[in-house]
């Protein structure tokens, strides 16, 4: 049937132009050709993310640098803020790094508040904390903005953030945020293939992580920065990701920041309207939701609308479309379309189309 246009949370759709830049003739990752690729686009990237600091990329998933940054900046202990799937996996991942780390678990479909975080830091156990700002799992937003605010009651706290999904459709000023660390995979938001990591560090957390003996060398933050200071990664990158970004930057940098983040409001806000059309509720609290994608109820909260999802995704996938039929715990009693990355109001009319006429054979 060709190929079924991805609606899930990731991997997304990546266009024909990003395709194309990807597959631009090889360069030496050691040459000056590289050097001038990355010297082209860190200011773009600077701009992106609202920061005078250096902009990493990482051959690896996110997950790549979200256990290095539990290796680079924990020596006393961790609060993983736990809110879903993903941000309850980095408490694992601490656990496993030989971390001493505390969950602070919130219930699926919440968000995590700066007050909860504040009375765990009051202890002064802590030396640096998890965040996911986008929760895939569940379609919640965490208030990062209130969060980050807690940095200066407690400087010598880490604060480590993932915006893996939300990272280039929501505004996120790294420098006034204050936080330590912001990473987001290109699978995403960005709407790249999968394989790379974004990430900027604060001169506090690479400070920390030169006191850390044991931070390992692919994932080191040090050695980040040392080479991006030549224009250069600490090992060989995955070249084709770059020529991607860059291509993708333009994309960015044409339509406009503000308009990308209002774009990606507004199609939310669609998701959210179409969901309401056939009687479903929204998984997440009420004034928390995704902007880059949508959870919706079908079963896991009393009320709304239910159907069958796996027959619901059949229906939509013969039409050519690709929904997420939930995940971990809340997989079949939730639902989640993505609207992140290229997509347009009419790429999603064309997907709101597809579903209706998938809701009249139900």
């Amino acid at each position: 049937m060709g190929h079924v246009k991805l609606h899930i949370p990731g991997p997304v759709e990546v266009s024909e132009k990003t395709f194309r830049a990807f597959c631009t003739p090889m360069i030496g990752h050691r040459s000056q050709a590289f050097k001038d690729l990355y010297a082209k686009i860190q200011p773009q990237l600077q701009e992106l993310l609202y920061t005078k600091q250096l902009v990493y990329l990482s051959t690896s998933s996110a997950w790549g640098v979200m256990e290095a940054a539990i290796r680079n900046l924990v020596s006393r202990k961790v609060l993983n803020c736990m809110c879903g799937a993903f941000s309850d996996k980095w408490y694992d991942v601490a656990k496993r790094c030989g971390k001493e780390a505390e969950p602070l678990q919130v219930p699926w479909g919440s968000p995590i508040r700066a007050e909860q975080i504040d009375a765990r830091l009051a202890t002064g156990q802590f030396d640096a904390l998890t965040l996911i700002h986008n929760e895939t799992s569940t379609g919640v937003m965490s208030p990062v903005y209130e969060i980050a605010e807690l940095k200066k009651k407690y400087p010598d706290v880490m604060f480590i953030v993932d915006a893996v999904s939300s990272m280039t459709a929501v505004k996120l000023e790294f420098d006034k945020l204050g936080i330590d660390v912001l990473l987001a995979g290109t699978q995403k938001a960005f709407a790249l293939p999968p394989g790379m990591t974004v990430f900027v560090c604060s001169p506090a957390a690479l400070a920390k992580a030169a006191t850390m003996k044991d931070r390992g060398y692919y994932f080191d933050f040090v050695e980040f920065q040392k080479n991006a200071e030549q224009s250069m990664t600490p090992s060989t990158p995955s070249i084709g990701h770059v020529f991607a970004l860059a291509s993708k930057l333009e994309d960015i940098f044409q339509e406009g920041l503000e308009a990308r983040f209002a774009r990606h409001k507004k199609l939310a806000e669609m998701t959210r309207a179409w969901a309401a059309k056939h009687g479903f509720t929204l998984f997440p609290e009420a004034g928390f939701e995704s902007v880059t994608l949508t959870c919706i109820n079908n079963g896991a909260k009393p009320g709304g609308r239910v159907v069958d999802v796996p027959k619901l995704q059949k229906l939509v996938r013969e039409q050519g479309f690709l929904i997420d039929g939930g995940y971990g715990k809340i997989k079949g009693t939730t639902f989640r379309i993505s609207n992140m990355g290229d997509e347009t109001e009419a790429t999603m009319q064309q997907l709101y189309a597809a579903l209706d006429n998938a809701m009249k054979q139900l």
